[in-house]
C-alpha cells in the first residue's frame, strides 16, 4: 500500500512539473512573439535602453556591491513570496500558475526583443545577460510553486472535502521548500550582480557592431 500511495504521490508531482514547465514555456513564446507587437518606436527606444545599460557596465556605472545585490536580491525574492503567500490563501492557486506564464513572458520577451533587434548577435548576448542569472532562479521559482500548488491541491482534499488529516506536516513541507528556494534565488541574484556583468562586457562588442550596421 505504501509502494503504491508513494508511486501515485510522485505520478502526481512528476504531472504537475511537466504542467507547470509547459506554462512557463508557453509564457516565453507568448513574450517572444509580443514583440512583434511593439511600434517602430518602442523598438527603437528599447534597443536604446540596451545600449545604454551596455555602456554603463563598461563605464563601471550600474551599481555593484552589496547595495545593488540586496536589490535584485528583493526583487527575484518577491515573487517567490507571493508564490508563498498565494500557496498559503488556496484560493490563489489560480494566481500562482499565471505568475509561472507571466515569468515566462518577461523571459521570452528580453530574449525576443534581443533577437530582432540584434539577430544572432542578440542571440549570443541575450545568452550572456538574461540566462545566466534565470537558469538559477527559473528553476527555483518553478518549484516552489509546484509545491504551492501541491499543498493547495491536498488542502482541498483532506480539509474541505474529506475534512481529515492534519495541516501541519504539509504546511512545514511547503514552507521549507519555499526557504530552501529563497537561498537558491539569493545565489541567482549573486550571478547576476557579479557574473553577468563580466559576461556582457564580453559580448558587448557584438552588439555594438550590430547597432552600428542598423
Amino acid at each position: 500500500m505504501r509502494t503504491s500511495a508513494l508511486q501515485t504521490t510522485v505520478k502526481d508531482q512528476l504531472s504537475l512539473y511537466v504542467f507547470v514547465f509547459v506554462l512557463f514555456v508557453v509564457g516565453v513564446v507568448f513574450g517572444a512573439l509580443l514583440v512583434n507587437a511593439l511600434t517602430l518606436d518602442q523598438q527603437q527606444n528599447l534597443s536604446g535602453d540596451v545600449l545604454q545599460l551596455i555602456q554603463r557596465i563598461q563605464d563601471g556605472t550600474n551599481g555593484s556591491g552589496s547595495e545593488a545585490y540586496w536589490d535584485r536580491a528583493w526583487f527575484q525574492a518577491k515573487w517567490l513570496l507571493l508564490v508563498w503567500v498565494l500557496g498559503l490563501t488556496v484560493v490563489g492557486m489560480p494566481l500562482v500558475l499565471a505568475l509561472d506564464f507571466l515569468k515566462g513572458v518577461l523571459v521570452g520577451f528580453a530574449i525576443g526583443m534581443l533577437v530582432r533587434e540584434f539577430a544572432w548577435k542578440g542571440l549570443l548576448f541575450s545568452l550572456a545577460s538574461v540566462a545566466p542569472a534565470n537558469v538559477i532562479a527559473v528553476p527555483a521559482f518553478l518549484i516552489a510553486s509546484v509545491s504551492a500548488v501541491s499543498f493547495t491541491i491536498y488542502v482541498v482534499k483532506s480539509r474541505l472535502l474529506s475534512r481529515f488529516g492534519s495541516l501541519g506536516r504539509p504546511l512545514a513541507s511547503f514552507t521549507a521548500i519555499a526557504a530552501f528556494m529563497l537561498v537558491v534565488i539569493l545565489g541567482a541574484a549573486l550571478v547576476e550582480i557579479y557574473v553577468t556583468p563580466i559576461l556582457i562586457k564580453w559580448t558587448a562588442p557584438l552588439i555594438g557592431q550590430a547597432a552600428a550596421e542598423l
